[in-house]
């Protein structure tokens, strides 16, 4: 099999039935049978690799996990009902009470919401860095830390943090690094080159591509793996079959897709860097952006999601959201359509000021998912939308 990114994202697929089908079929079932006594007790008994029960793995589910960790460079995974989903078995399965995590502080809303509201239930603790104070993160480890942890790039402000820093920090303490990956997906970016222990995605996002389904999905070390997956088969946060497959077809034009993206977000940002209604923008690949020099090094290209502040605050901002007409209005990110939020009326809202501007979002910040159609379309809704 070719090493090549596209090719894996073709070819890997289960093996093919009795009627020799050229597209992975459905595996709509729960469970899966035996030949005999002797066959079930050597399966259970895991002296065979086979199917079980779905819950514990599927045709579809394993085909999809086994693109993520072709594509990924890593060892194993396993496949998620979401991304969270993804997230909380990950940690719920790798620590213990009194356990330490060090974090990143920007970090999706709800990651800061098992950290902060429900980790700690199990006297599991995190402690915060800022994405542009790197050099305290030794500081912030203490005896009993276990996990380093990052998305890069960031929900929803796009900095970029230095993957190699902060495995050479991870390995100096004999920590675990585990990086959100959601943002770059395995074509823009591959943390475990940059000495990550395990990738963490939200399978929902560019993977699927297109707002059909919800995906999560764990990669890196076999032995990290193992954990996550007995915990995951006792727990049961498994991925459907179904969504599998949806997001093992969608892999398939992942390369493709993405680059339009890129393409298409880096024009609209160039747009918005000249516009007199912007104050910044914020995209890896803009020469501009902080973190610039970073994102090239470890970014294949910089994505679909381009932040920007635009003059007036919130107020501002609602009205931006209001005047609209063919981007989508939506949470949601990385869809074949273009979507604008704007996180500080919205998604952050019950935030106070300080902590939005913790990780970055202005009272004016927009956070925009560019999407596949004609990028003029595109520059055109905003540019009538920015209009005073």
């Amino acid at each position: 099999m070719s090493k090549n990114f596209e090719t894996q994202a073709v070819r890997i697929q289960t093996e093919r039935s009795q009627f020799s089908e050229h597209s992975t079929p459905l595996f709509l079932t729960s469970s899966f049978v035996f030949d005999d006594a002797e066959d079930m007790r050597a399966s259970f008994a895991e002296e065979k690799q086979r199917n079980l029960y779905s819950r514990f793995s599927n045709p579809n589910t394993t085909e999809f996990v086994d693109k993520i960790v072709a594509m990924e460079g890593a060892e194993a995974g396993y496949a998620f009902a979401t991304g969270m989903g993804a997230v909380f078995s990950t940690f719920a399965a790798l620590l213990s009470a009194g356990d330490h995590i060090v974090s990143s502080r920007s970090v999706f809303g709800s990651t800061h919401s098992l950290f902060t509201k429900y980790l700690p239930k199990w006297n599991i603790e995190t402690s915060y860095f800022k994405v542009n104070e790197l050099d305290k993160v030794e500081s912030l480890i203490q005896p009993n830390t276990k996990i380093l942890y990052a998305e890069s790039p960031t929900n929803p402000a796009v900095d970029i943090l230095d993957l190699e820093a902060l495995s050479q920090i991870a390995k100096k303490y004999n920590l675990l690094l585990v990086i959100d990956n959601c943002f770059a997906t395995p074509y823009l970016q591959n943390p475990i080159k940059f000495g990550a222990d395990l990738v963490i995605h939200s399978a929902t996002k560019l993977i699927d591509g297109q707002g059909r389904v919800l995906g999560g999905v764990t990669v890196g070390k076999v032995e990290l793996i193992k954990e996550i997956y007995l915990f995951s088969r006792n727990t049961g946060p498994a991925m459907s079959p179904f969504n599998a497959w949806v997001l093992s077809k969608s892999l398939e034009t992942l390369a493709v897709r993405v680059d339009k993206h890129c393409e298409n977000a880096l024009k609209v940002a160039q747009f918005l860097e000249a516009h007199a209604a912007v104050n910044f923008v914020k995209y890896p690949f803009l020469p501009s952006h902080p973190q610039y020099e970073v994102a090239k090094k470890q970014m294949r290209l910089g994505g679909n999601i381009v932040a920007f502040e635009i003059k007036g605050g919130i107020e501002a901002g609602r009205k931006f959201l209001n005047k609209i007409k063919l981007c989508s209005l939506s949470a949601n990110l990385g869809d074949s359509r273009t979507i604008v939020t704007h996180p500080a009326s919205t998604t952050h809202s019950k935030l106070s000021e300080e902590d939005r501007l913790e990780v970055g979002i202005t009272d004016g910040l927009v956070r925009s998912s560019i999407g596949l159609e004609f990028v003029d379309d595109v520059i055109k809704d905003l540019k009538q939308a920015l209009e005073v």
